[in-house]
């Protein structure tokens, strides 16, 4: 898939991103690539290519530029590892609500700039921290979002006055959330009153979980599971086949 290098100009700075497109001419529907706590990574810039070869131009940020040229995290390992667990959770940390709107906003001025992308509303999805990120984005930009997914994602209901789920009123996307099985993160009440928020919200919106742990959508996650991985794909592909494609 062709692959192009960039920077965005933030509120906060300059973020290194990539494009990735389908073969071909274009113009396609957009997406950003909201990464888990690992970071952006090769990874990750695969799993990009693999949604462009669906028809969508993805975009993915790495959302810790404010560090600069930060180590990368190993992630079978990282958990096991003190320091390298704390430095991890500092820099989750580190990304604010309103940083992710602020950021989320230059992303989409980005995308809609490139002649490689059509139309002004855009799809945004994540695993983990990006999940959140997802979420938090079709609620606080919702203007430009026409579809959120989050995959097994910690932190969408919380008492915090910044909790995702509080941004129900203002969500205009269709939005798509896949549990972990046994994740503290996200429990069966915490989808139940997300589920209510987004529903009184008349949000249209499905919230499931797959019979697998957290991070099954991520092969360098220790609790990969491929089944579940390719079931969250083609919930992803349907998603934005009928959100994003019209």
């Amino acid at each position: 898939m062709p692959v192009i290098s960039a920077t965005v100009t933030t509120a906060d700075g300059t973020c290194p991103v990539t494009l990735h497109t389908p073969d071909g001419a274009g113009p396609w529907p957009g997406v950003v690539l909201f990464v888990d706590a690992g970071g952006t990574r090769d990874l990750m810039r695969e799993m990009a290519d693999r949604l462009a070869g669906y028809g969508y131009a993805v975009l993915v940020p790495d959302v810790y530029y404010r560090h600069g040229r930060w180590e990368p995290f190993d992630m079978r390992t990282v958990f096991g590892d003190p320091s390298e667990r704390a430095r991890l959770y500092r820099m989750i940390r580190s990304i604010t609500p309103d940083m992710m709107e602020t950021d989320a906003r230059a992303f989409f001025d980005f995308l809609q700039s490139r002649p490689e992308v059509k139309g002004d509303r855009f799809g945004v999805f994540g695993y983990c921290m990006g999940g959140r990120m997802s979420v938090t984005v079709a609620g606080r930009v919702p203007d430009r979002v026409a579809a959120a997914a989050s995959f097994h994602a910690a932190g969408l209901v919380t008492d915090d006055p910044t909790s995702p789920h509080l941004l129900a009123e203002r969500i205009k996307a269709t939005v798509y959330v896949a549990g972990a099985q046994d994740d503290d993160g996200f429990t069966p009440a915490h989808a139940e009153t997300l589920g209510k928020a987004l529903t009184d919200a008349g949000v249209e919106h499905t919230i499931e979980f797959y019979p697998a742990g957290h991070g099954f959508a991520v092969p360098d996650n220790l609790p990969y599971d491929e089944q579940a991985a390719e079931r969250h794909w083609d919930a992803l592909r349907a998603l934005f086949d009928r959100e994003l494609s019209g």
